[in-house]
């Protein structure tokens, strides 16, 4: 795909050339772009002005900022959120790719950023935005089969950042969305949301945001014991449903209130799996993302639990007969700051359905 404002590419060129514009080069991680530590790796490095430049190694690529981005784009929802909640709505000039609606209290910061599509949108309409910084949550975003690879972006002089929970002990290389080679954590979570702090020039506003999630974790497991308690996660189709694995955001969620996933024995991030074996699983609570996307068959809330009690395999199941149902958005069965409202609402149902002593 050319590029499509040969003017812009120009003027990004001439910037390269002085050095004024953003830099990305070559990463020291893994091939995963993971790092032992199990969150993403950053440093300072240079003496300017508000201590940049600053370096982040991230997801395989070392990414360097000159100074604060005051035009960025987030690609994904998740990536927005991050931002918007960090009191940086003033300095973003695009998102796109939403399942659901905005993070409730970020409604007046998101109205003021463009929409620039509900999905992918083109690598040209991104450009036309003049992005000085571009982050995103998935591996598939900025890649071939989504906006673009990150290396067009690192042409014109324009840095992205990828969310460490879809790399660091992640491997993306075949055909799903993922096997885990270990349980993902809060933690990296958190080091996205410092990450993306320490970029913009706003530490405090990050340690304060990780230090409310954190709060919020404990509130929602305090006094209450989950353990025997068996749930499964459906997030979209009806037709080959995908379950969550052990270890994506789901396995956040189950870990820290010490319930059974009933499919932790895969690593996958989210297999399909057929209903028969749903059904044999047969957990105690089914829990349920409503999105407002039209990409799959059943994707709202509503039109699952319809499939659930219509269909002659899962409507016998001990959740579906009893409606035990935890509804999410999309977002929280994400690895995101919205995890956390997965922890509490799954904490709250259980409660509610009598399974916590």
């Amino acid at each position: 795909m050319p590029f499509a404002h040969p003017a812009r590419a120009l003027r990004s060129a001439a910037l390269l050339v002085t050095g004024a514009l953003l830099v990305a080069g070559c990463g020291t991680g893994g091939p995963d772009g993971s790092d032992p530590s199990g969150s993403a790796k950053s440093s300072v490095q240079g003496g300017a002005k508000g201590g940049y430049p600053i370096t982040l190694e991230n997801c395989g690529q070392r990414v360097t900022v000159t100074a604060p981005p005051r035009r960025a784009v987030a690609l994904d929802q998740g990536s927005a959120e991050i931002l918007l909640s960090l009191g940086l709505a003033d300095r973003m000039v695009g998102t796109a790719t939403w399942t659901d609606p905005v993070l409730k209290g970020l409604e007046k910061a998101n109205a003021s950023v463009p929409r620039l599509a509900d999905r992918y949108p083109s690598f040209e309409k991104v450009l036309d935005t003049d992005p000085d910084f571009v982050s995103a949550s998935f591996l598939y975003t900025l890649g071939k089969g989504g906006v673009a690879p990150r290396e067009r972006f690192t042409q014109l002089g324009v840095p992205t950042y990828l969310s460490p929970t879809d790399c660091v002990d992640k491997d993306n290389s075949g055909d799903g969305d993922g096997v885990r080679t270990r349980p993902l954590t809060m933690e990296t979570v958190y080091g996205e949301v410092r990450d993306l702090a320490r970029v913009f020039g706003v530490p405090e506003r990050g340690e304060k945001l990780i230090g409310d999630l954190k709060a919020r974790v404990e509130k929602a497991r305090a006094g209450a014991d989950f353990k025997g308690a068996s749930v499964l996660y459906w997030f979209s189709d009806s037709q080959g449903p995908y379950m969550a694995g052990c270890c994506g955001a789901p396995g956040i969620v189950s870990t820290t209130l010490g319930v059974r996933n009933v499919f932790d024995d895969t690593k996958e991030e989210w297999p399909q799996i057929n209903w028969e074996t749903v059904a044999d699983r047969d957990p105690d609570v089914l829990v349920i993302a409503d999105l407002t996307r039209k990409a799959q068959s059943a994707e709202s809330a509503a039109k699952k639990i319809e499939f659930l009690e219509s269909h002659p395999v899962t409507r016998n199941m001990t959740a579906v007969k009893a409606k035990r149902y935890v509804i999410l958005s999309g977002q929280a069965m994400n690895p995101t700051v919205r995890t956390v409202e997965g922890v509490e609402k799954v904490a709250a149902a259980l409660r509610s359905y009598g399974l916590a002593k």
